[in-house]
């Protein structure tokens, strides 16, 4: 069974060896991510500017990620990668382009006859899935999942706790929800129901915050 300590195991070229400087480096870097996510949702609701899911995508937000980190920030992996307090295997290098490339297709493909939560559910999994970086896979899974939640919505979600914060502070449900989609893929179905209603959940506590703060007094 997944646990707290599901994590990447690869031979990566760290920049910074001390654990302090990493975690604050960690933190700006996900400020940073979060800002442009934000932008890219904000850009792709205008009428002008289509959505469509690319490599690219993926590729900005981890290295946003791993900026000062990782000499392999923004990059795909170039060796095999195991996923530590996991059964699941991820594919091999070779193969990490091709399975991105699907990955956007799916989205694409489906932005109109599936739903949002549906959508998210499926990024989410699947990039975890593929495992195409050396490091902050699930930060960049996260990321992208939540912006293809967005812009499927077709709307910024207000709120202060949001899913990939929720995520974060309590990875137990995240983490046993994806290995029931790999199980499930193991048998060649995509199953993403554990994963939807995780989602479903943290939405509706993202979106309670706002009706919280508008019951809320303010005393000036």
């Amino acid at each position: 069974m997944a646990d707290q300590q599901r994590h990447s195991v690869a031979g990566d070229a760290e920049l910074i060896s001390d654990p302090e400087e990493v975690a604050r480096r960690e933190a700006s870097n996900g400020l940073r991510q979060v800002d442009q996510v934000n932008e890219m949702v904000e850009a792709y609701l205008q009428p002008d500017r289509p959505f469509n899911l690319r490599p690219s995508h993926l590729l900005t937000l981890n290295r946003i990620a791993l900026d000062g980190l990782s000499a392999y920030a923004g990059n795909y992996r170039p060796a095999s990668i195991e996923i530590k307090g996991s059964k699941h295997q991820p594919p091999g290098a070779h193969l990490v382009p091709e399975k991105v490339e699907e990955l956007c297709d799916y989205v694409n493909q489906h932005l109109r006859d599936k739903s949002p939560v549906h959508l998210a559910a499926y990024v989410l999994w699947r990039l975890n899935w593929i495992h195409p970086f050396t490091d902050g896979n699930g930060r960049t899974a996260r990321a992208v999942s939540y912006l293809v939640l967005c812009v499927a919505i077709g709307m910024r979600l207000p709120g202060t706790n949001t899913i990939p914060e929720q995520i974060s502070k309590d990875r137990t449900s995240y983490y046993q929800a994806l290995e029931s989609a790999d199980e499930a893929a193991n048998r060649n179905q995509i199953d993403l129901n554990k994963i939807e209603a995780m989602l479903e959940g943290m939405l509706a506590e993202q979106l309670l915050t706002i009706h919280k703060a508008a019951r809320e007094s303010k005393h000036l």
